[in-house]
């Protein structure tokens, strides 16, 4: 446990000589750490694994230990409550998850960063389902929030209205409206995009989608 920790140690310093300005600490989607928190992978019977104290507690060294080379607010999380991509799962998410919002308030966190349960991996399966894990945990961690997965504007605008997030994130759309941003902001339509040309290794899908023309037509 010490060499994992002190790997994650070495990956923050790296970070920080390259002169990024945080971390995040991914610990959803089944990779290392969500493996110790979920009891669906997690069966250790030592002090890291049984209670949710315990499946917690690997996240929690590895929390104080890059807070301690990046200082306060400068490491987020990202987690995903309910997914169950990778193969990952628990017997009773709400209550681990819940959990684990509250002891996230012991840390000065950038941010904590949730990826909604409607999304598996990459694909939006649970069409029209609100903000649910966002607002079931923003009445548990004090910090900021920040809410993906499967949003557009207007939802995304709802959940900043009423309190369940202090920012939303966006990936599909970045990719095929560089000027997103500048989209929502003047409620200019959005370019469908091509998931079929999603983790491909050429320019097309990724680079070649045109920024929004003002006079009212997508430049060539």
């Amino acid at each position: 446990m010490d060499d994992i920790i002190g790997q994650f140690v070495a990956a923050a310093e790296n970070a920080k000589t390259a002169g990024f300005d945080g971390i995040e600490l991914h610990a959803a989607y089944g990779y290392l750490l969500d493996q110790f928190l979920q009891n669906g992978t997690n069966k250790r019977t030592d002090r890291y694994g049984g209670s949710m104290e315990n499946r917690v507690r690997l996240l929690a060294e590895v929390l104080a230990a890059t807070i301690s080379v990046w200082g306060p607010n400068r490491v987020g999380i990202r987690i995903a409550p309910g997914s169950t991509f990778h193969g990952i799962s628990d017997s009773d998410p709400d209550a681990l998850f819940g959990y684990l919002a509250d002891r996230l308030n012991e840390f000065e966190l950038a941010y904590l960063h949730i990826i909604e349960s409607r999304i598996h991996g990459f694909d939006l399966i649970a069409q029209g389902r609100g903000a649910v894990s966002a607002h079931q945990l923003r009445k548990r961690f004090h910090g900021q929030l920040i809410a993906t997965g499967g949003f557009e504007p207007d939802t995304a605008e709802e959940t900043l209205a009423d309190g369940g997030a202090d920012m939303i994130g966006f990936a599909r759309y970045f990719i095929s409206n560089p000027d997103l941003h500048q989209r929502i902001l003047h409620n200019y339509p959005l370019s469908d995009y091509d998931r079929d040309t999603f983790y491909t290794f050429d320019a097309r899908g990724y680079t070649d989608y045109p920024p929004y023309n003002h006079a009212g037509n997508p430049r060539g």
